[in-house]
């Protein structure tokens, strides 16, 4: 008997596509959400463009972690909710597959997605978020590339301020540049340029050469009888690099812990209380977020059936209500437990346990009881709203217009 039959092979399809579309979909949104804020918080740092993809690309592992189980769970329900409208699971039912046999595929892909999102939660999340924040402190402090801010004086060392009015490859190509430089003893030079362009030194990585063109120097000072002034065609002028801090290592927050690393700070007495607490937190989170897409298969089909009759999408709306509230109360019981007011595994397993018995209920109902609908009492909810609506908002009969449906009806009779 071959394992992979036609019907399994053709679920398969069905689930892939929307999972696919759901997923992409919903990284999307989340990214271009946070692209906005992105943009904003380097613009006012005076960074380069390109780095806002860099940073994006950082936070993909964090949004992948949520979309992925949403993808799974929106596949597997669209799936067997086009096998119930179009009456083709009532066929498959009457010739003897169960609920439990046609999830065969679903939980193959919840297997093979848990997995995946375990190496994701476990490995790729705490460096993403590691070199997320690097890239943060270097745009703060950092590169002079990124540190050029455009209509606002921009301090290179301690004696010397630079303005440009234009800024072009990422900071690279200046225009519009006004400079005041204080020497050792007291004098300064006040320069303006119409363009300049950063080029770096091969002798000392610690100063840059700003290469100005069509402009003037006015030096001033002590020992200076009168005000010197000095047009130029082009003019190199070095600039030491300020000092930059060194960022922190890898560790200093608990999300950028590998799982091996958090199993072993959390049971070990030579670290802080608080610190074994954290990590108990961020452990049981990740673990409690990926056991929870074993589940998901079950609250797709109990959600999927629409009642008979009936082509309602409410079950959709509800699955993805469910999956969001579910991951908010996760990040709840995390803070909470962080804070030490609740173990961390009560904070985590506790709604997990309240969540799986609410979901295996509702797969029972669907599977297991004759005419079974888990949302039952919502459908009908559902449908009495909506007769309500249409009862006071629809379209009204003018009083000239005939009853046309009335006339047809006595006409039938």
């Amino acid at each position: 008997m071959k394992f992979f039959t036609a019907i399994d092979r053709y679920i398969a399809r069905l689930v892939l596509v929307p999972m696919l579309v759901v997923f992409v979909l919903a990284a999307s949104l989340l990214v271009l959400d946070k692209m906005l804020k992105l943009f904003d918080f380097v613009a006012t740092e005076g960074g380069p463009v390109s780095i806002v993809f860099k940073m994006l690309a950082n936070l993909l592992p964090e949004y992948a972690s949520l979309a992925i189980p949403l993808g799974l769970m929106l596949g597997i329900l669209f799936a067997f909710r086009k096998l119930a409208t179009s009456s083709e699971l009532d066929v498959m039912r009457a010739v003897g597959l169960s609920y439990t046999r046609l999830l065969r595929v679903p939980y193959m892909f919840a297997i093979a997605l848990a997995g995946l999102n375990l190496l994701i939660v476990g490995y790729l999340q705490p460096l993403s978020h590691y070199y997320y924040e690097q890239m943060q402190f270097e745009l703060r402090s950092g590169a002079l590339g990124a540190s050029i801010k455009v209509g606002e004086f921009n301090t290179l060392q301690d004696r010397t301020a630079l303005r440009v009015d234009a800024s072009r490859d990422e900071g690279r190509d200046l225009r519009g540049i006004f400079a005041r430089i204080v020497t050792a003893r007291g004098q300064q030079m006040v320069i303006s340029a119409r363009e300049g362009r950063f080029f770096a030194t091969k002798d000392n990585p610690d100063t840059i050469i700003l290469r100005l063109n069509d402009g003037q120097i006015v030096q001033d000072g002590p020992g200076i009888a009168s005000p010197r002034v000095l047009s130029f065609a082009s003019q190199d002028l070095p600039i030491d690099l300020p000092k930059l801090e060194q960022f922190r290592r890898r560790g200093d927050k608990e999300q950028e812990y590998f799982l091996p690393e958090l199993l072993k700070i959390s049971w070990n007495d030579k670290y802080p209380a608080a610190t074994r607490t954290e990590t108990k937190a961020s452990l049981n989170y990740r673990l409690v977020e990926v056991v929870m897409m074993f589940l998901l298969p079950l609250l797709a089909v109990a959600l999927a059936i629409p009642p008979k009759r009936s082509t309602s999408a409410l079950g959709v709306f509800v699955s993805i209500v469910m999956v969001v509230a579910y991951h908010k109360v996760n990040q709840y019981g995390q803070d909470v437990a962080v804070l030490g007011r609740i173990d961390p595994t009560l904070a985590l397993w506790g709604p997990f346990s309240a969540f799986a018995a609410l979901i295996l209920w509702m797969y029972w109902r669907i599977a297991y009881v004759p005419g079974g609908q888990p949302i039952g009492g919502l459908e009908r909810g559902a449908a009495k709203v909506s007769a309500l609506y249409r009862k006071l908002f629809g379209r009204k009969r003018l009083p000239d217009e005939p009853e046309a449906e009335l006339e047809g009806a006595h006409g039938a009779a």
